[in-house]
């Protein structure tokens, strides 16, 4: 027997009944973490089929798109729906310091990992000083 802790699990049923969606958004979890020259990003999609899964980068916003569907048959009753099913959407705007020609995907286990080196342009670099009269022209050219 299935046990509902929720109070308000049946009012959002009804709800989802009438209206034909969820009132609970579908949320798309996020991680990001910072490796030396490399960003990482996280995103959970449990139970997503890698193939419906959508990675865009336009100028510096990046897009993932997945969807994940029920598998249910006409001949089944289904007592309990809580798992959000369908189309989930992600943003994010990266900086200009992040080189996305070079970002690498992968999904494994139901997380998705982005793998996106910093840029060579804003990667920390030294600068050459002269000294006397080079120095000068170096620095009014």
């Amino acid at each position: 027997m299935l046990l509902r802790t929720d109070p308000f699990r049946d009012l959002d049923r009804v709800f989802e009944q009438i209206v034909g969606t969820t009132s609970r958004p579908a949320v798309m979890h996020v991680d990001a973490e910072r490796d030396g020259d490399t960003f990482y990003v996280y995103f959970d999609l449990p139970g997503v089929d890698p193939d419906s899964i959508d990675l865009t980068v336009e100028r510096n916003v990046l897009q993932v798109r997945a969807e994940r569907r029920r598998r249910g048959k006409d001949d089944i009753e289904t007592v309990i729906s809580e798992r959000p099913m369908g189309v989930f959407s992600r943003q994010l705007f990266l900086g200009d310091t992040l080189d996305t020609e070079n970002l690498k995907a992968a999904y494994d286990n139901g997380v998705l990992t982005l793998e996106i080196p910093v840029s060579d342009r804003a990667k920390p670099r030294r600068i050459a000083i002269g000294t006397g009269d080079t120095g000068r022209r170096q620095i009014k050219g």
